[in-house]
């Protein structure tokens, strides 16, 4: 039974008060009836604000299923179309040009493009590793994954395997710093001489690129380089393993890597109740303090991992000079959508989570913004807002976080938001979006699964939607990632904030991403999602060939890609566009990928993680990923595309196949033969309720099945 404690008419978990008040508010500047005062401001005031958002997603959602009910969508008129959207109050007239004022933003997030980390907050190694991942080994992650050659390591050292990673550092090298007269792979001797890198007696083409070094002159054991804005450190170890075989004594490259890492409160992590928020609050409160540890055991070895220092070096004058250590971190909230009961109101109703989020997740980062050599050298805190559905959300998440800051004592717009473009009515409007937090947003970002699910369920009554795979070469998607970038640039985020692009969802595809995750910095986004510090690394190379901020220039030049009437374009398909075969196929793969990420979230509250596929591809599965599978169906399902019993027996199947891919997981409970699992059940209402769900979300269910498995114990 969860006890819980009155606060000026609320009712909060009582452990919940106690880690606020013993662990959170001690050396800040809030005292606990502050906290709790400001809380029931919270509440009191943006709640009815918060249902009324909710009430417009359900009246603009009715009006246009009954407008595709009404209208024959085979030969949309997109006049005819958008004007009935702009009726409803679903498109909103694009006012006067304007540009982002967002000051007091760090370089990380303004003048550094790189890749971008998003781990679930709630694990605090996978925290504390991605906090680390601003450096990672090229050597590491080449010999590691399947970038060379196509094949993953052996288990045991393999000579020639390293002889190939160290011509691809040596090649990297080349291509980046290159040399005058000489190739690095015959590099044999590093100095420092009067202030200039001198490798076998031969300069660098673009001597600004040395930046620093650690050692002596005549024999430093690091260089520091730079390119684009990234850094490089050349370690240097001779009578190292890898050192020794290396003609210059080089034992690594290590590359600048995660410049920024989103810890997580939302779609990775399994959150329900009062004990899961501790858990998540009392992460991002050690990430803030800088003292999250975890004890760590590693091939046998058992260690305590804690947040990287600084790293010093001198520069080429002789002055001492530092690297941050750590990437900047990001928190990412909820959406307004959700409730927690965590705080129940005045009237006995559980408050909605992102205004929970919001007060705890700031009153946290106050342990930073005093704190010297913390994450934010300017003073900043980042937050990022997802599943905001149009200008009025934004708006009322400004509002939010304004009040925020009035109950801490906070300049305004100390708090600086990221902007998920990922619901269709965001798209749309992101002009105007942007607007809305013009003095606030750091970051806007793309999301293909998100925004895919949320295309799907907003027209779900036009007809039967293409397949997932079809779905990347759909008209909508390319005006969406275009348009994304091209109105970042308009509203002027060049230099001031992210345009950042979506997930390398397959980890251990790295050849793979190597070879085509290069289209993200040439699309013109300056950070992109990577699924692990290995990708971050390899990513990382991506932005040492492209600089992003010549390639929006470009981009600028070339005026706007895309247009509203694409973004609008709905993506059916004809009814015989797929064989029996076809449809099989596509109902198999979206059931056994709900079931295998379903399985883990509600039975064991794995909220993200690498989840083998129909064809045992392991795959990063989170809420998103879920959505689009379950909208995918719902919607076949509503336009009696295929038959419910149809679909039924392959979830009955493909639970067979998840419990046997789990088979080796200890903790795993199976979902067959008798399919009456609260996991089961999960996927099952997610599929056939789908079409009820909230935007399509899967929380709500999600939710309920959790804390039944909770509740049991």
């Amino acid at each position: 039974m969860i006890q819980l404690a009155e606060k000026l008419g609320m009712k909060i978990s009582t452990n919940f008060v106690d880690f606020i008040e013993k662990e959170v508010l001690p050396n800040t500047n809030v005292t606990a009836e502050k906290f709790w005062h400001g809380l029931a401001t919270l509440v009191n005031e943006l709640t009815p604000q918060n249902k009324a958002l909710l009430d417009k997603r359900r009246y603009l959602q009715k009006q246009i299923n009954e407008w595709h009910e009404l209208n024959s969508n085979n030969d949309l008129d997109l006049a005819e179309y958008k004007e009935f959207l702009y009726s409803i109050g679903y498109l909103v007239p694009k006012g006067e040009s304007f540009s982002i004022d967002t000051d007091k933003v760090d370089p990380e997030v303004s003048q550094v493009a790189g890749p971008q980390l998003v781990v679930p907050v709630m694990n605090a190694r996978f925290a504390l590793n991605a906090a680390n991942a601003r450096w990672g080994s090229l050597y590491d992650a080449l010999y590691g994954t399947d970038s060379i050659s196509g094949e993953n390591k052996t288990t045991s050292y393999d000579t020639e395997r390293g002889k190939r990673v160290i011509e691809w550092g040596r090649n990297f090298l080349d291509e980046t710093f290159p040399l005058n007269g000489i190739s690095w792979k015959d590099a044999t001797l590093l100095t420092i001489n009067n202030g200039t890198l001198c490798v076998s007696g031969n300069n660098l083409k673009n001597e600004k690129s040395f930046v620093g070094y650690s050692g002596k002159v005549e024999e430093p054991n690091c260089i520091v380089l730079r390119n684009n804005n990234l850094h490089v450190r050349l370690e240097i170890d001779p009578i190292s393993e890898v050192g020794s075989s290396d003609l210059a004594g080089i034992s690594d490259i290590i590359l600048e890597s995660a410049i920024s890492t989103i810890m997580d409160c939302e779609d990775s992590i399994a959150a329900v109740d009062a004990s899961d928020k501790i858990v998540a609050y009392r992460n991002w409160l050690g990430l803030m303090k800088g003292d999250l540890s975890e004890k760590v055991t590693k091939k046998g070895k058992t260690f305590i991992r804690t947040l990287n220092e600084d790293f010093s070096y001198k520069t080429p004058s002789g002055e001492v000079s530092t690297l941050k250590g750590k990437s900047l971190m990001l928190v990412r909230n909820v959406g307004h959508l959700m409730t927690t009961p965590t705080v129940l109101d005045q009237n006995d109703e559980e408050v909605f989570e992102g205004l929970l989020d919001a007060l705890c997740t700031v009153t946290i980062a106050l342990h930073d913004v005093s704190r010297e050599g913390g994450n934010s050298s300017c003073g900043s805190i980042y937050v990022v807002k997802p599943k905001m559905h149009g200008p009025e959300e934004v708006e009322f998440a400004c509002r939010t976080f304004s009040l925020v800051e009035e109950i801490l004592g906070l300049p305004l717009n100390t708090v600086k938001i990221g902007i998920m473009d990922e619901e269709r009515r965001t798209s749309v409007n992101l002009f105007e979006c942007i607007r809305a937090a013009k003095s606030r947003v750091a970051f806007i970002n793309t999301g293909f699964l998100d925004r895919t699910g949320d295309e799907i369920h907003t027209s779900m009554k036009a007809g039967v939607m293409l397949r997932k795979s079809d779905m990347k070469t759909s008209k909508w998607i390319e005006a969406y990632e275009n348009g994304n970038v091209d109105i970042g640039l308009e509203c002027g985020l060049q230099g001031k904030a992210q345009i950042g692009k979506g997930m390398w969802a397959m980890p251990d595809q790295m050849s793979d991403m190597l070879e085509q995750k290069i289209q993200h910095p040439m699309a013109g986004a300056n950070c992109a999602w990577v699924p692990s510090p290995t990708a971050a690394t390899l990513h990382a190379t991506h932005y040492h060939k492209i600089n992003v901020q010549k390639r929006q220039q470009e981009i600028k030049a070339l005026g706007s890609r895309s247009c509203l009437d694409d973004l609008l374009q709905v993506p059916l398909q004809s009814s015989d566009a797929l064989t029996e075969s076809e449809k099989e196929r596509e109902i198999d793969n979206n059931c056994q990928g709900i079931l295998g990420y379903v399985v883990r979230w509600v039975d064991q509250g794995i909220g993200c993680s690498k989840v083998p596929d129909i064809d045992n591809i392991q795959l990063m599965e989170d809420r998103a990923t879920c959505r689009i599978s379950s909208q995918s169906l719902s919607n076949w399902l509503c336009h009696n595309y295929v038959k419910h019993d149809q679909v039924l027996r392959s979830l009955k199947k493909m639970a067979a196949v998840v419990d046997a891919q789990n088979a080796d997981d200890e903790n795993y409970r199976a979902m067959s033969p008798d399919f009456n699992t609260e996991a089961f059940l999960a996927a099952y209402d997610l599929i056939f309720d789908g079409e009820a769900q909230p935007s399509g979300y899967t929380e709500p269910i999600l939710h309920k099945r959790r804390l039944e498995i909770k509740n049991k114990v």
